[in-house]
């Protein structure tokens, strides 16, 4: 037990100073532009696919779900507003952060654990170069702004689903499916659900390149560290996830 305890301090710490370079590092020049907007398009655009498929069910699944419970009530016009507030504040950033974690996590470490044990990192700083100004730096920067960006697609996209079933499968009508949407989902679940992914951009590029940074060993060992990134990145979201809820509920609605 204080073994496990000792390593995960240790592993704690390291995590931690790895992100505080990798912050005093982006403000320092150069802004190495292209290399953002490169970064940029591999967690945003190329996420945008696996994004909407996972919302659009996602909201498909859930105003059925929910609409079998409700019926028992005859509280069908709070089909599309508890959809659409349970996407704005908990699935929309939760699964868009588990999403792109699987895909630009994982290849974060990948990428990064490859270059440490073919020796290219430590070329780079050899010749003068700032790894993780040049690798690190534009990842996270990248992840910070898509994710949230990621996010109001998610929730757009699964109303979209959530309204088709409501109305069009289940016979919903269109006026009620709307009646009480802007008394139970307020800007103040909109900025929530915003912080949340914006958080979540930040954990799942910063553990992803923490992995693969400090990969050492072998292909056996990118396929560890790869790995670990996708799990720990996972359970750092869901938890965080809770904190997040109790911290901007106390801040923004004034009650835990």
């Amino acid at each position: 037990v204080g073994a496990y305890w000792l390593q995960f301090v240790s592993e704690t710490g390291r995590l931690s100073k790895f992100f505080a370079d990798a912050v005093g590092w982006g403000f320092r020049p150069p802004f190495r532009l292209k290399i953002l907007i490169k970064q940029f398009l591999f967690v945003g655009y190329e996420s945008i696919f696996i994004v909407i498929l996972t919302g659009l069910f996602s909201g498909m699944v859930f105003a059925l779900q929910i609409y079998f419970g409700f019926r028992l009530i005859n509280a069908d016009a709070l089909v599309g507003p508890t959809v659409a507030a349970g996407l704005v504040r908990e699935l929309g950033p939760v699964f868009s952060g588990i999403v792109v974690t699987g895909r630009a996590g994982a290849a974060m470490a990948a990428e990064l654990g490859t270059m440490r044990v073919t020796e290219q990192i430590d070329a780079m700083d050899v010749m003068g170069v700032n790894s993780i100004q040049y690798l690190v730096v534009p990842r996270i920067i990248a992840s910070l702004i898509a994710l949230p960006m990621l996010t109001a697609l998610f929730c757009l996209v699964g109303n979209g689903g959530s309204y088709f079933v409501g109305v069009s499968l289940l016979g919903i009508d269109p006026i009620i499916y709307f009646a009480h949407l802007q008394e139970i989902v307020l800007v103040k679940d909109v900025i929530q659900g915003l912080i949340k992914s914006a958080v979540f951009g930040l954990v799942l590029s910063t553990v992803g390149t923490y992995k693969g940074y400090f990969t050492r060993g072998g292909a056996e060992a990118v396929g560890r560290s790869t790995n670990e990134a996708v799990v720990v990145t996972v359970v750092l979201i869901l938890v965080s996830d809770y904190f997040l809820t109790l911290l901007i509920r106390t801040l923004l609605y004034r009650y835990p």
